[in-house]
């Protein structure tokens, strides 16, 4: 027994008034976005909705069209390689063209009008791409979040932080200048990755079932995964300051301020939202700690009530967990376009 509901619940199935509801194209929003998300990851309802689909006056001859000119056109156009090409020698004789793609390999032979093919079974032999798992969605989607003037700046900011602590002799100088711009860098990272003004397909991906939040949270998951190990291994490498915080302490300011920009980027924008983050953290974090001096142990003692101590940690651990319960309840936000 299907139980039909447009819940989120994970026990609920798609029925056939549903699906005849969705095919016909009377079924409400709210109904239809929950049915194109449950049937990503469920065979059984995809076939249900599929079979409400053909079953329609209109769409039953329309895909059937589709389908013949689509197997039509595949008969008639020819197989192609990077290596090689399949020829027919004018049609007036045998002719073997081998096409090979990946680890596959293809061998097709024309004799008049007749063709037969053999198909030597490896990886790609198809020439079409083969289905991406879900691991390889993942990092499809995370693509443009690992890309452009974000990722250059975080090599930067790492092997920068280094070189000035061992290179240019500063020494435990430079531990303070890099806990105070670690936190900040993840910002940058997400308002470069998604929205209006980042992504070229922003408006096709918004409004596809996996677009919203959903592919919003997984590029800022592909920017946590490449700035913390990063960060953090740079400052593990650096001299320890004495007295001063430890190379990860500013993990969960880091992720507090990426939820705070999260949070408020689903009211004014992912841009703003960042941008404003980054600057009340310039204000009201930044400009205090070096009120004493710009580097060394001034910056270091300016710095280490933001970071250091298992209050000051709880607080941004509670901070964080408000903003994530503050993007939970804004999720729906993510579901319309950003004004310019």
């Amino acid at each position: 027994m299907r139980r039909e509901r447009s819940g989120l619940g994970p026990d609920w199935h798609v029925g056939g008034e549903l699906a005849a509801r969705y095919a016909a194209g009377t079924a409400a929003e709210s109904e239809a976005w929950s049915l194109e998300k449950h049937v990503e990851a469920c065979g059984a309802c995809a076939a249900v909705v599929s079979s409400a689909v053909r079953a329609g006056p209109e769409t039953g001859p329309l895909l059937a069209g589709i389908r013949a000119a689509v197997l039509e056109r595949a008969v008639q156009e020819p197989r192609e390689s990077v290596g090689s090409r399949a020829y027919a020698n004018n049609g007036t004789g045998p002719a073997i063209g081998t096409t090979v793609t990946g680890a596959g390999t293809s061998t097709t032979t024309v004799t008049g009008a007749a063709t037969s093919t053999t198909t030597v079974t490896g990886a790609g032999t198809t020439g079409v791409p083969p289905r991406l798992s879900r691991a390889a969605r993942v990092v499809w989607a995370a693509g443009p979040a690992l890309r452009g003037a974000w990722l250059v700046a975080l090599v930067i900011v790492a092997l920068g932080a280094v070189a000035l602590s061992y290179g240019a002799g500063l020494g435990a100088s430079v531990r303070p200048l890099l806990l105070v711009t670690a936190p900040v860098l993840p910002l940058a990272g997400v308002a470069l990755s998604y929205g209006l003004h980042a992504d070229p397909l922003y408006e096709i991906a918004t409004s596809t079932p996996a677009g919203g939040l959903r592919l919003l949270l997984t590029r800022a998951a592909a920017v946590l995964a490449v700035s913390v190990p990063a960060l953090t291994l740079a400052g593990a490498v650096l001299p320890v300051a004495a007295g001063g915080p430890g190379a990860a302490a500013w993990l969960l300011p880091g992720l507090a301020l990426t939820l705070a920009a999260l949070a408020l980027g689903s009211f004014v924008g992912g841009r703003r939202g960042a941008a404003a983050v980054g600057a009340a953290w310039l204000a009201f974090v930044v400009a205090p700690a070096a009120a004493g001096g710009p580097a060394g142990a001034a910056l270091m003692a300016g710095a280490s009530p933001y970071f250091a101590g298992p209050a000051v940690q709880s607080g941004w651990a509670a901070g964080a967990v408000a903003c994530a319960l503050l993007l939970a309840a804004r999720r729906r936000s993510f579901d319309h376009l950003e004004t310019p």
